[in-house]
């Protein structure tokens, strides 16, 4: 039993740690908000500029190269963060080791790609497409920056860094638009985007007086670091799989301009995914931390997480679907009214998506990676199956289907492991409101009591 088991787990909105970590999930929120409304409307742009078919191949393009993405992230974001709040003094020996890795991982993608390409017979337009999208693997080494800041929670400067280069290439893209400019610019530009956020690490890294050049590189820590994130890479592996390969699929088993119809509605669907993303590294290491006070704190804090996703999730899902097609035709045009079908059930594939992401940092703080890549592969061989069934039957509607079934699936499947499943009882209590309710009732006594 705890000894700290009778400690004070309702959250005190008073207290210096709730406003440090409420601050910091502010700054993501605001910064992810801009950057979701920004992207919006440049993307509404980019779509009704290029039209279903164009929009099919630069969505394809970013599918293909989001197959291998993995690889040069070699699962080190999350694990990153965990090892940066445990260790603070080994700062430089982390960034150095994450950011040689990442940069090897890749080198190594891109070599991986080129040689898919040239085994696969890919069109040469459609490769060079790909290719310059997969510049963006090198730039993306400077990330491990973020992940500093993130472990010590001050996400203000990566907001800085990522509002500034969406605002640099969204005004980039519009003047793109304006020139009349041809498909392959917009793949460069793409790249671009991940340019200009290595610049800005690099900057705000320089102006908090702290120097790159003092990062070491430590095979000990590499090997240690990567012998906890290998479930992660496979997992990774798999993610983008079952995340990327339903628009692959459509692409050569329809048509791009069936790609482009499904592309639409799944950027509007998973515009929302930064909500999850944002609040759960903002709070990883207080979640982390929890875990060092009682294991009742900790789950408490879970079952908070997982309640705030859940009713977000419903909250967006409910309102989207009822009204998918006069969304679709506001947003994109008469001219994409294919989509709305596809809008209506992906959109619910966000409430397996948002739990499924609060879940992913339980895994990690108990060190259960193998147990994250084991569920993932499971949603990534369902989703598969059902694409290879469902796309030659009904389309891009029996792609959504597969997205929503394989997602769901993916999530859920911790309930079959004894030491996971009460996670999934806990993600349970949030859809369907209990906990919720739960506080209600506790209100009405208290109020009951008094009167």
């Amino acid at each position: 039993m705890d000894n700290n088991d009778n400690i004070e787990t309702r959250i005190n909105f008073k207290s210096e740690t709730f406003k440090k970590y409420f601050k910091n999930t502010s700054w993501l929120f605001t910064e992810k908000i801009l950057r979701l409304l920004i992207s919006l409307v440049v993307t509404v742009l980019v779509v009704r500029y290029l039209g279903p078919k164009q929009f099919g191949l630069l969505s394809y393009a970013i599918s293909f190269y989001g197959l291998f993405s993995a690889i040069s992230i070699l699962g080190l974001e999350s694990i990153s963060v965990r090892e940066l709040v445990k260790y603070p003094e080994r700062r430089d020996n982390i960034l150095g080791s994450v950011f040689l890795l990442r940069l090897v991982g890749g080198i190594v993608t891109i070599i991986l790609i080129a040689l898919t390409l040239f085994i696969s017979g890919e069109p040469t337009d459609i490769s060079i497409l790909i290719l310059i999208i997969s510049t963006s693997a090198i730039f993306q080494s400077f990330s491990v920056i973020d992940y500093f800041f993130r472990a010590e929670v001050r996400a203000k400067y990566s907001v800085y860094v990522m509002t500034a280069s969406v605002l640099f290439t969204s005004s980039l893209k519009i003047l793109l638009i304006i020139l009349e400019a041809p498909l392959i610019y917009f793949a460069i530009v793409f790249s671009v985007e991940f340019f200009i956020a290595a610049a800005g690490f690099l900057l705000v890294y320089k102006h908090n007086k702290l120097k790159i050049f003092n990062w070491k590189f430590r095979k000990e820590t590499a090997m240690n670091l990567l012998k906890d994130s290998w479930p992660l890479i496979l997992s990774g592996l798999v993610i983008a799989i079952y995340t990327k390969i339903d628009q692959v699929m459509i692409k050569n088993i329809l048509d791009s301009k069936e790609l482009g119809y499904y592309a639409a509605a799944v950027r509007l669907s998973e515009a929302w995914y930064f909500i999850p993303v944002a609040l759960t590294n903002a709070i990883f290491p207080a979640i982390v931390n929890a875990k060092k006070v009682s294991n009742k704190f900790y789950f408490n804090r879970m079952q908070k997480l997982y309640d705030i996703l859940a009713w977000m999730a419903i909250a967006i899902a409910v309102p989207v679907s009822i009204f998918s097609k006069d969304i679709i035709n506001i947003i994109f045009g008469n001219e994409f009214q294919s989509a709305a079908p596809v809008l209506t059930i992906y959109i619910w594939a966000g409430v397996a998506v948002f739990l499924g992401v609060a879940s992913s940092q339980y895994l990690i703080t108990e060190n259960f990676t193998k147990l994250s890549f084991f569920r993932t592969f499971i949603g990534m061989i369902f989703n598969v199956i059902l694409n290879l069934i469902l796309i030659p039957k009904y389309g891009i509607v029996g792609a959504a289907v597969a997205t929503l079934v394989s997602y769901s699936v993916a999530t859920f499947s911790l309930i079959f492991i004894s030491k996971t499943s009460l996670q999934i009882k806990m993600m349970l209590k949030s859809i369907f409101l209990i906990t919720f309710i739960q506080y209600l009732f506790e209100k009405w006594n208290k109020y009951s009591e008094k009167k």
